[in-house]
C-alpha cells in the first residue's frame, strides 16, 4: 500500500515530522519559494479548505520558507487544462479531479469501473492508497513531471442532479443531456444509461445550466451546495453514489526541484498526517451539502441496495466496452478487481 494511513504510521509520520520541524528556520533576509496552486473550485468548497490548510502548515513547519497563494474558481486554469500549466511551470500546484487527467494517463478513469458503483466509498479509498493507485501514481509523474505528494484527497460519491425531470430509476435517464466533468468513463455510464454526454468545466456549470444547455449533471452533494445550484435550476438527485471522485495532490517538477529534501520530507509528511482529516472533513462535507440542498427544495431519490447492485450487474456486463472507451490498462483492471474482492 502507498502511504499507510494506520494510526501507528500517522505516529511514526507525526513524530518524524516534528523532528524535521525544529531543524526549518526561515533565515533572515532569504527569499521564500512561494506557491502558486490553482483550483477551479470555490474558496468555500472542501477542496479549497484542505488545501488552504494543508498549505498553512507547510509555511508554518517550515519557519516561512515556503509561503503560497491560492488561485480558486478557475481564476488561472479549469482542472480541465491545469495539467500542460503544471508540465510548463506556470503554476505549482494543483489538486485536480482524476477524472480530469484521463486524456493524459487513462487509467485515472479505473474508478468508473462497475465494481465500485453503489459500494462503500472505502472500496474506492483501499484501491486508490493500493496497488492501482501507485500504478497511476508512477505513470501521472512520468507524464507530466509532477510529484504526487500521496494518497489523494476524497471529493465523494457523485449522484445525478436534473433541472425539470426526476429521476426515480435509471431508465429516466434516457434522452436527457447530462453534462460531465470529463473522462470517458463517465460518459460511458451516461450513455450506458440511455443519456446524452456533454462535458463542460466546472466553472461554466451555472450558467450553462440555467440557460438549459443539459437537463441534468454528474457531481456531488457538496459541489451542487457550494455552487448554490438551485439557484441554477437544480430540483433533483438521483443517489446512486456511482463513483468516488477523487483529487491527486500535485506539485510540479520545477518548483519540486528547488526545494531541499528535508523540505520535500516535510510537505510529503505533512499531507500523509492530514490526509485522513481532509477525508472526514469531506464526508461530513457530503452530508452538509445534501441537508443544504434539501432545505432549498431539492428532492431526493434515494435506490435501494438491490437496484444499485442489478445495475452493477447490468454494467458488469458491458465492462469491456469502457475499458476499450477509457482505455484503461488491463493491469489497472486487474487491480481493482482485486482490491474489491480482497485479493489485492
Amino acid at each position: 500500500m502507498r502511504q499507510g494511513l494506520s494510526r501507528r504510521a500517522l505516529g511514526r509520520s507525526a513524530v518524524a515530522t516534528a523532528g524535521t520541524f525544529a531543524i526549518l528556520r526561515h533565515a533572515r533576509g532569504e527569499q521564500a519559494l512561494k506557491i502558486r496552486c490553482s483550483l477551479d473550485t470555490a474558496p468555500s468548497h472542501v477542496r479549497n479548505i484542505s488545501v488552504a490548510d494543508y498549505l498553512k502548515k507547510v509555511q508554518d513547519a517550515t519557519g516561512g520558507k515556503i509561503t503560497s497563494e491560492i488561485f480558486a474558481s478557475g481564476q488561472l486554469y479549469a482542472d480541465l487544462n491545469v495539467a500542460k500549466a503544471l508540465l510548463q511551470g506556470q503554476v505549482d500546484m494543483a489538486v485536480p479531479g482524476n477524472w480530469t487527467q484521463t486524456g493524459i494517463v487513462p487509467d485515472c478513469d479505473f474508478v468508473q469501473l462497475p465494481v465500485f458503483y453503489g459500494q462503500p466509498i472505502e472500496a474506492t479509498n483501499h484501491a486508490a492508497d493500493g496497488k492501482a493507485g501507485a500504478l497511476i501514481d508512477k505513470q501521472i509523474e512520468a507524464k507530466l513531471r509532477v510529484k504526487v505528494l500521496g494518497p489523494w484527497l476524497d471529493l465523494g460519491f457523485q449522484n445525478w442532479y436534473t433541472t425539470h425531470k426526476q429521476i426515480r430509476t435509471t431508465a429516466d435517464i434516457k434522452g436527457l443531456k447530462i453534462r460531465s466533468p470529463g473522462g470517458a468513463g463517465i460518459s460511458w455510464r451516461i450513455s450506458f444509461f440511455g443519456g446524452i454526454p456533454n462535458v463542460t468545466a466546472w466553472p461554466n456549470v451555472p450558467l450553462a445550466l440555467s440557460q438549459g444547455t443539459f437537463d441534468g449533471f454528474v457531481s456531488t452533494n457538496e459541489s451542487v451546495a457550494t455552487a448554490k445550484l438551485w439557484e441554477a435550476g437544480v430540483k433533483y438527485s438521483y443517489q446512486d453514489h456511482q463513483y468516488v471522485g477523487m483529487y491527486m495532490p500535485m506539485i510540479s517538477g520545477t518548483f519540486w526541484a528547488k526545494l531541499e529534501p528535508s523540505m520535500q520530507k516535510v510537505m510529503l509528511d505533512l499531507w500523509a498526517a492530514n490526509i485522513a482529516t481532509y477525508r472526514s472533513n469531506a464526508a461530513a462535507s457530503q452530508e452538509h451539502g445534501c441537508k443544504e440542498m434539501a432545505d432549498h427544495g431539492v428532492v431526493f431519490t434515494d435506490p435501494p441496495q438491490a437496484t444499485l447492485d442489478a445495475a452493477r450487474k447490468a454494467m458488469q456486463a458491458d465492462v469491456a466496452t469502457l475499458v476499450s472507451a477509457a482505455k484503461l490498462s488491463p493491469e489497472v483492471v486487474r487491480l481493482a478487481e482485486q482490491s474489491v474482492n480482497g485479493t489485492a
